[in-house]
């Protein structure tokens, strides 16, 4: 077999056939190449979408879920409607005791703060952290670290600053880390300069300070504005966010049905309908470019079954010189699959041009909608073994065809 491939003559008779008839081969393979592009293209752009959100939630701990109190809306045990709901610190505590599959409960709390150096000021964001917040949310350091546990047993009054306020309050290499800035009045070092987060992904966090110190200079008590609830792989966020709903529903004396008290933001199960959409995408593409690469290949069986009736003469001068029908079948299939092949090679060609043209027009900058919209080798070689099954299948067909011909009847074609 391999000698056969190598054989001048396999390939000049290949040729041959298809150049008899070049407008009938060329639009013939624009079936095979337009399933193979239409493949290689859809799948790179469902992979560009994919990275575009793993870049959206890469920062966060995804098997989590975000808890805030609102204002109740039913009156229980004494107490009116409409009451306002508040987390405490010892709320937190009791749902990382007592609520099963709980991996991690981070207390924060936010407000606006006057941001002052030199001649230079802004109003951001002030975020009142623990130094866990880097563990569910990963913080992308630029220069300098981020709170750590001594900051906050000492209180100490320390900053990590985003890169755009860096940007607008210090000159270009300026060094940041150990200088001053003044937030209400208040001095704070700056000990980190971070990556400015996603706006896609809610409200930036521009500053962070100790949590223990935003407590002392905003007067909070022990009073937390939202806990960010991130639970083991293994189980259901789902469940994790009604357990903790009814467990701070118990410790506020809130109505059991009351579910206004609480608002919440499932990072977990949003994601799970964005890989599922994700998926349900990959499969809808491979079916669709798979279902065009067979009809094409149908196309070119058939073509081939019409080319078998033209050189029905041919075969049959072949056969009464000796030629076996395993040769006759094998010569087919060669040309069928060689026909297969081309148009594949063609289409993922420009398929690779249409994802470069994709990358330069939606891939770039930070808001980017298909990031590095590509496929993988693996991919490409599996559409071309792809390929190679299917035009090997489809050319048995017009081979079993020319192999039915007696060596007598082909000659008295006219």
């Amino acid at each position: 077999m391999i000698k056969f491939l190598f054989d001048r003559d396999t390939w000049q008779e290949v040729y041959d056939s298809m150049s008899k008839n070049k407008l009938r081969t060329g639009i013939t393979m624009v079936g095979v190449w337009w399933g193979i592009l239409l493949l290689i293209a859809l799948l790179g752009a469902a992979r560009g979408m994919e990275n575009s959100f793993n870049r959206a939630f890469g920062d966060f701990a995804t098997n989590s879920v975000f808890v805030w109190g609102q204002s109740t809306s039913k009156p229980f045990k004494g107490f009116q409607e409409g009451r306002r709901v508040s987390l405490k610190l010892s709320h937190a505590k009791k749902i990382e005791d007592n609520v099963e599959g709980i991996e991690f409960v981070v207390p924060r709390n936010r407000n606006q703060a006057l941001v002052v150096r030199n001649f230079l000021s802004g109003s951001y964001s002030v975020n009142g952290d623990f130094p866990l917040l880097d563990k569910v949310q990963k913080k992308k350091l630029l220069k300098g670290r981020f709170i750590n546990q001594n900051d906050i047993d000492a209180n100490k009054k320390v900053a990590v600053i985003s890169e755009d306020i860096y940007k607008q309050l210090f000159e270009k290499d300026e060094l940041a880390i150990g200088q001053y800035i003044q937030m209400n009045s208040v001095n704070f070092t700056i000990i980190g300069v971070s990556q400015t987060e996603n706006a896609n992904m809610g409200p930036s966090s521009d500053i962070h300070i100790p949590f223990t110190t935003f407590q002392q200079i905003y007067n909070q008590g022990d009073t937390i504005g939202w806990l960010m609830i991130t639970g083991k792989p293994e189980y259901s966020i789902k469940q994790i966010e009604e357990d903790a709903k009814l467990l701070l529903r118990n410790l506020n004396k809130i109505h059991p049905d009351d579910k206004r008290a609480f608002g919440s933001f499932n990072l977990g199960k949003e994601f799970a309908k964005i890989t599922g959409f994700l998926t349900g995408m990959q499969f809808l593409t491979w079916f669709v470019g798979i279902s065009t690469l067979i009809a094409g290949v149908f196309a070119i069986g058939n073509i081939l079954l019409i080319t078998v009736k033209e050189r029905t003469k041919e075969i049959g001068v072949r056969r009464a010189l000796g030629a076996t029908p395993f040769e006759i079948k094998r010569q087919i299939v060669v040309e069928a699959v060689f026909l297969t092949l081309i148009a594949g090679l063609l289409g993922i060609i420009s398929g690779g041009w249409i994802l470069i043209a994709i990358d330069q027009a939606w891939g770039q900058g930070d808001d980017a909608t298909l990031v590095n919209a590509s496929v993988s080798i693996t991919v490409v070689f599996i559409a071309l073994l792809i390929l190679v099954v299917l035009g090997t299948l489809i050319g048995l067909i017009p081979a079993f065809k020319a192999t039915s011909i007696k060596p007598i009847e082909a000659l008295r074609e006219e």
